[in-house]
């Protein structure tokens, strides 16, 4: 708690914003009024459309703040913090715009300047971040503004903690010592007991004291929690069962006594009836805008394989381990749907292919089960465009984990954890690399979607969907 780098940090990004959002909207202004020959709609001084600005500025910044673009969660999260800077953009050019109606001023005196300021502001504030992030870590190669930690414990989490603080010049964590008897390969110095670590250390110096065990004495860890009471040093507890405070966690009263209710899922109340709606819209927009394309597809699937039929509709689980019939155009010769890998390709006498499939993570280059037009719609991912009807039908969600058999989901230990939520069309697996990542990879991802959902990860997820697409990352 002594260490008010942080802090300082947070300021210093308020400050910038504020100073970047000014400068990134009158360049709009200059481009647009002052450079350019084109008559504006109403003529708005200089003077007056600065005063403007500082009119707005508290506002964006508190728009900023409620995007929690200045919480360390977000803005260290590179991807987290751009898409949320364009967002805060976005919402503070139309508050600007509802301003100007409601109080009857012009505050835009052409349409591009409006067009030009949501682009500019948020490429100056985004390069603005950009550098203090390197002013930052340039900092913490000199030892300045670095949070001093002493970590107590013995376990798996200890040895994850070290190597995740270990980068000091990009965590901003500098490992003072470990308390524990267990040496994990590190050049970090070792103390048997709490008591022999600050006879050691410099408490002045000490910022943090994380602890990822209790000791089986209660007044053990008394005695530690007590010490940074006293000594104003930031105190964290890292519980044993980590996955019981992963998700959505209340702590309430019952009946007087305190309680931790700990969800499967954030997915509950509003957050169910919101997503559902999203995936409503959405899925009705989607079916509309793609369905000429539906239609040529299935036209062609029927010309160049007519024996079958267009649809492939394989059984998948989703919620409650329920299974749902899961539409997708058929890309499969019709001679070998519906058939097992092993099954088919015993079918065509090549029998040498299965393992080659297995080994290969379940798919082959020139998978000889495929039409080829079959082959361009699995590239493209175009086969999976009818599940837009099953996200209106309710049977899966726009956004969630992928579903998959009930075989392969009988490989994972934490499958009811996955399954507390709809499975989803897209989700961190496919937008993580789909199927250059492992199966054990994709179910993590998978769980921490369910236990970690937000309305904004799915707009961001579904934003990243479309660049995977488009660039058919992971697609085979």
């Amino acid at each position: 708690m002594r260490n008010n780098s942080s802090t300082i940090y947070k300021v210093c990004l308020l400050v910038g914003d504020a100073v970047f959002l000014i400068a990134g909207l009158s360049f709009a202004y200059i481009l647009r009024v002052s450079l350019s020959h084109e008559v504006v709609n109403t003529y708005v001084t200089s003077r007056q459309f600065l005063g403007f600005l500082f009119i707005l500025l508290p506002f964006w910044i508190a728009i900023f703040a409620l995007l929690g673009l200045y919480n360390e969660k977000f803005y260290n999260n590179r991807f987290s913090e751009s898409s949320r800077l364009l967002l805060g953009g976005f919402i503070g050019i139309l508050f600007a715009i509802s301003y100007s109606y409601i109080f009857n001023v012009t505050i835009f005196p052409a349409r591009l300047v409006a067009i030009y300021g949501f682009l500019f502001s948020f490429l100056s504030v985004l390069f603005f971040r950009t550098i203090a992030k390197s002013v930052q870590r340039y900092l913490y190669s000199y030892n300045i503004g670095i949070n001093t930690a002493l970590i107590i414990g013995n376990n798996e989490t200890t040895k994850s903690l070290i190597h995740a603080l270990n980068p000091t010049a990009n965590t901003g964590y500098k490992i003072a010592g470990i308390v524990g008897d267990k040496d994990f390969k590190t050049n970090l110095k070792f103390y048997k007991s709490f008591k022999s670590a600050m006879d050691s250390l410099d408490k002045n110096s000490l910022h943090t004291i994380i602890q990822t065990e209790l000791f089986s004495d209660p007044k053990d860890n008394d005695e530690i929690l007590t010490f940074a009471q006293e000594n104003h040093i930031a105190y964290r507890f890292v519980p044993g069962n980590s996955e019981l405070f992963t998700g959505n966690i209340n702590v309430d009263l019952l009946y007087s006594v305190p309680v931790i209710a700990v969800e499967q899922t954030a997915l509950i109340g509003w957050g169910r009836v919101v997503k559902r709606v999203m995936d409503i819209l959405f899925g009705l927009a989607l079916s509309l805008l793609t369905l000429p394309f539906m239609i040529i597809i299935a036209v062609i699937i029927k010309l160049t394989d007519y024996k079958g039929p267009i649809l492939f509709k394989p059984k998948r689980l989703t919620r409650y381990g329920e299974k749902t019939a899961i539409y997708k155009f058929r890309t499969i010769k019709q001679a070998y749907n519906g058939l097992s890998p092993e099954e088919a390709f015993e079918k065509m006498g090549k029998p040498n292919l299965i393992e080659v499939y297995r080994e290969n993570g379940d798919q082959l280059d020139k998978d000889p089960r495929f039409t080829k037009f079959g082959r361009l719609l699995r590239k493209t991912s175009l086969d999976e465009i009818p599940q837009f009807l099953n996200v209106l039908k309710g049977d899966i969600s726009l956004v969630g984990p992928r579903a998959i058999e009930a075989y392969e989901m009988d490989q994972y230990n934490k499958k009811n954890l996955i399954l507390a939520v709809k499975s989803g069309l897209t989700g961190l697996a496919q937008i993580s690399g789909r199927r250059d990542i492992s199966f054990e990879e994709r179910r993590r991802l998978d769980l921490y979607y369910v236990q970690n959902w937000t309305f904004f990860g799915d707009l961001v997820i579904l934003a990243r969907t479309i660049s995977v697409v488009l660039f058919h990352k992971g697609a085979k």
